[in-house]
């Protein structure tokens, strides 16, 4: 890409405080965009061939509420990521991480993740400490189980498909704003599937399908009928 195409992105990224450049072959974070630290509200850098995050610039974008590098190559992410104060989407869907830096619950504005299609191996904890994250999407990833940690997930709607989980810890129920949980795709036993979310959890959307049992097998759970009883009265919200 010619550096006057990459000036002309930039001279309009000033004016509207979005910089969008998608499907451009870019290997590196365009280092032209460090001028424009405190005016980017959105960057979308989507479908290219970057490898790492610049820490020193990352973290200067005091404005940005949302940052999609769908489609890379990342491998980590830099601590000063967790300085974007007002950062409220982040979307790194079909990247290699394998997990997120310690200080990630400082992104204390985040309401939406997106980590689907990675090599994470677990439940991120750091996720715990994010009080306005309202969705989070962990799919295609390499999860075998979801610690206890878990009921202090904030979350409205948590999306696990397509893991290898075979394990859930029964405080999943403890969530207070869980109301979608997505499991499909996984390794689960329906003997690991923990009743409570069934009887005692605000859950009122549970997919399972594709997983070790028969979807009418869930039917014979106690407490299915509580389950189907807020499901229904959330389908009638909606309808």
């Amino acid at each position: 890409m010619g550096n006057s195409a990459l000036r002309a992105h930039v001279e309009t990224a000033q004016k509207t405080g979005v910089f969008q450049l998608k499907d451009r072959g870019l290997t590196e974070f365009p280092p032209e965009l460090q001028k424009l630290t405190s005016n980017l509200r959105t960057i979308d850098l989507s479908n290219n061939k970057i490898e790492s995050l610049p820490p020193v610039i990352i973290g200067k974008f005091t404005l940005l509420k949302s940052l999609s590098l769908n489609n890379n190559k990342l491998t980590v992410l830099p601590e000063e990521l967790c300085n974007l104060k007002k950062l409220e989407m982040l979307s790194l869907n079909n990247n290699h991480l394998r997990e997120l830096p310690s200080t990630f619950g400082q992104l204390a504005a985040l309401k939406t993740l997106s980590l689907s299609g990675n090599q994470l191996q677990a439940l991120p904890p750091q996720l715990c400490s994010l009080r306005h994250l309202d969705v989070v999407d962990l799919s295609k990833n390499q999860i075998r189980s979801i610690p206890d940690t878990v009921g202090e997930l904030q979350v409205i709607e948590l999306n696990l498909n397509q893991n290898q989980i075979s394990q859930i810890s029964v405080k999943i129920s403890c969530c207070p704003r869980l109301k979608v949980l997505r499991l499909e795709e996984n390794c689960l036993e329906l003997s690991m599937l923990p009743q409570s979310i069934l009887s005692d959890s605000q859950i009122c959307l549970l997919a399972v399908e594709g997983n070790l049992f028969e979807i009418k097998k869930l039917r014979e759970l106690e407490g299915y009928d509580k389950y189907m009883e807020r499901f229904t009265a959330t389908k009638k919200k909606f309808a």
